[in-house]
């Protein structure tokens, strides 16, 4: 099984397929890195008897993930690299395994949305979290969507519009994280969580699970299509967001032209 794989580490072990993020050092999210997380994910889909699917970094990594690669981010990948990040919204979505994120370090970005995204989140102290793509001219199309119904509509505007950062116990506070713990207690802390997990039905895991996202009204993968046509066709189109992720690139402070 791992030899399918180059940019992570997939194994399912006691009724948990558990995705460790092997690009060190900071586990940006490139396309092929993406590739390999949704199969990952769909490969957990097909096992009826899983009670979750874990994400976290492969020891040696410095973050859980620093986001999506900039610098794919643009006119010839920009289609392919959304549609491959929010692919494994979609699976999860589809599959309805409970999830849990283990976050030590930086979760940035499109590592925050997968955050958002969990159903369970377990960080350590020294966790950071944030959405910085409006310094890039951009917005994060997940964290749009999401972080309103987890922490709150105005917090999730301010976080997502100024792109400033938390620290655990501030996103600990929110609601973003279950529970924070010493960095060296975080294998232990997963392994209780996963431990209840594992007493439970999965099937009845997967429908309350289907239930949760019903809650919320339309589904996430409903609402991100209205996103995505928002991002590539019209906020992609404008000279901001070309300049902002030249300026990333080109390691300088961008010029805006407000258009």
């Amino acid at each position: 099984m791992a030899g399918k794989f180059q940019n992570i580490s997939f194994e399912i072990e006691d009724r948990v397929g558990r995705i460790r993020f092997a690009r060190p050092p900071l586990n940006v999210f490139n396309i092929a890195m993406m590739g390999e997380i949704n199969r990952a994910v769909a490969e957990c889909a097909t096992d009826r008897s899983l009670v979750a699917i874990l994400f976290e970094a492969a020891p040696g990594a410095r973050a859980f993930s620093a986001g999506v690669a900039v610098e794919e981010h643009v006119e010839e990948t920009i289609y392919q690299m959304l549609d491959s990040f929010h692919g494994i919204f979609r699976a999860l979505e589809q599959s309805a395994k409970p999830t849990v994120a283990v976050v030590d370090g930086a979760a940035l970005g499109g590592g925050c949305e997968l955050v958002a995204g969990c159903d369970i989140v377990i960080a350590s102290e020294r966790a950071r979290f944030g959405q910085p793509e409006i310094k890039l001219g951009v917005f994060p199309p997940v964290a749009a969507l999401l972080l309103p119904r987890i922490i709150g509509e105005k917090r999730a505007r301010e976080l997502v519009l100024t792109g400033d950062l938390i620290d655990a116990q501030e996103a600990a506070r929110l609601g973003l994280v279950n529970a924070v713990v010493p960095a060296e207690h975080l294998e232990r802390k997963t392994q209780e969580v996963l431990g209840k997990l594992r007493e439970l039905s999965a099937s009845a895991l997967e429908m309350t699970r289907r239930a949760l996202d019903m809650g919320r009204g339309l589904s996430l993968s409903e609402t991100l299509s209205q996103v995505e046509n928002l991002y590539l066709n019209e906020l992609m189109k404008t000279e901001d967001a070309r300049e902002g992720v030249r300026a990333f690139m080109e390691k300088r402070k961008p010029v805006w032209r407000n258009r």
